[in-house]
């Protein structure tokens, strides 16, 4: 659920607001759910619930805060409430059992450092790349997505899932971990040197 409160507000201030505040991240919104759904028909559906639930919001909003920030997190309760119950979506007991497969300190930073930054991801977004990001359980995608390709900061990502910075840094070393033995087979192939992996963070 949006935990905001419903606040009424003029439609000729509410559509100015929007178009100010909320549109420049209309291309960002379908990304991230296109990366969520892996299907463009559910991605712009998604875009568009959020947008509707948005603009019911949009009193809500304090201008010049992070409306991005805000949008994204609209999304992804669309998204957990509406799109994770489809057949095609990842189950809580999946989710489960590859985060105990993953077990560390909850707190603490990833021992390796297995930091795949933006720049790194966007070079390498071939299809075996996109392949890897989708088949993660839903909990690890949506924290790979938000840090390394939308770089949002532990304290933003904490507010849109709702979850302690702790588990923030958690789910990400632990969805990292997950990718960076997906794809070592296929960064060798791309010329990477994936045994320096723990040594400088990248392929």
């Amino acid at each position: 659920m949006l935990e905001v409160e419903e606040k009424s507000i003029a439609p000729e201030k509410a559509k100015a607001l929007f178009e100010k505040e909320f549109m420049p991240h209309l291309d960002a919104m379908y990304n991230f759910a296109l990366r969520l759904t892996n299907d463009e028909e559910d991605a712009h559906d998604l875009v568009q619930d959020t947008c509707l639930k948005a603009y019911r919001f949009i009193g809500s909003f304090e201008p010049g805060t992070y409306a991005k920030a805000w949008l994204f997190r609209i999304l992804k309760n669309n998204f957990i409430n509406d799109y994770r119950k489809k057949s095609r979506g990842p189950s809580k007991v999946e989710f489960e059992w590859v985060e105990q497969a993953y077990v560390g300190e909850e707190d603490a930073e990833p021992a390796f450092q297995a930091d795949l930054k933006a720049e790194t991801v966007n070079e390498m977004m071939g299809d075996e790349i996109t392949k890897a990001i989708q088949a993660l359980p839903v909990d690890f995608r949506m924290i790979i997505i938000l840090c390394d390709l939308e770089d949002f900061s532990y304290e933003e990502m904490a507010k849109i899932l709702n979850i302690p910075i702790g588990t923030v840094r958690s789910r990400l070393h632990r969805g990292r971990a997950i990718l960076k033995d997906t794809l070592a087979s296929y960064a060798k192939k791309r010329g990477y040197q994936t045994d320096s992996l723990s040594a400088n963070g990248t392929f």
